[in-house]
């Protein structure tokens, strides 16, 4: 009868999440090394590598959203792209916090800051990585309508991995019941797709920089007038 070796009684330790490019990794290959990391004395630092490169992606991304129509765009998109879904981030905190700890959860405040933190900063890399394409078509077409479709479903995936992983999380940390963060999760998409509605243009032009009339963004969306196709989106 085979003993079980060593190697398999002891699996290998995590990788230690110790700067900016085993952050990468760990989103990429080993989420759960960083939930460790948050419950550890590095956490703060863990945060801030998770936030710049949150904010490194997503202003890269916004880039080439900006690049559909250029001009103000290049610094106005990714400057709206990356201030909104913070925001969204930072509006949508409380109500994940409570949520979780109606379901079991026993993580502490800044564990839960930094698995949302997780998702922002995952779904940024994800949409970094699909800023080729979506150049390409930015490039290629003068459709509004199109090329705000594409980047809606290219959010709509990088987000549903971030939210993937942000399950995983709050599964590791044993929580009874994980109805209550898919309920938020919907709430959180909602919130994001109306902020795109209270921040537009972001990927037309129009004369404000900011729109000045309140819309629900199902409404926005359904407007077939002219002067709404700048801000489509």
């Amino acid at each position: 009868m085979l003993e079980p070796s060593v190697s398999s009684l002891n699996p290998p330790p995590l990788p230690t999440v110790s700067g900016p490019g085993a952050t990468v990794e760990s989103l990429l290959r080993q989420p759960q090394s960083l939930l460790d990391a948050l419950g550890d004395a590095t956490s703060g630092r863990v945060l801030g590598w998770l936030g710049g490169l949150a904010t490194l992606c997503l202003a890269l991304y916004g880039v080439i959203v900006g690049s559909f129509s250029g001009h103000e765009q290049y610094w106005a998109a990714p400057l709206k792209i990356t201030l909104g879904l913070f925001l969204c981030g930072l509006i949508c905190l409380p109500s994940l916090y409570v949520i979780t700890c109606l379901g079991g959860c026993r993580a502490k405040f800044g564990q839960v800051v930094g698995l949302l933190l997780a998702l922002h900063a995952l779904a940024g890399l994800l949409l970094a990585s699909f800023g080729p394409v979506a150049w390409v078509f930015s490039q290629s077409t003068q459709s509004l309508g199109g090329i705000g479709t594409l980047h809606v479903l290219l959010w709509l995936v990088a987000t549903g991995f971030g939210i993937r992983m942000l399950m995983a999380g709050f599964r590791q940390l044993e929580t009874r019941t994980l109805g209550g963060v898919l309920l938020w999760s919907a709430i959180y998409v909602v919130v994001v797709l109306q902020m795109s509605t209270a921040l537009r243009p972001i990927l037309g032009r129009a004369p404000t920089l900011l729109p000045t009339e309140k819309r629900f963004f199902l409404q926005h969306w359904a407007n077939d007038e002219p002067t709404a196709t700048p801000g489509r989106l």
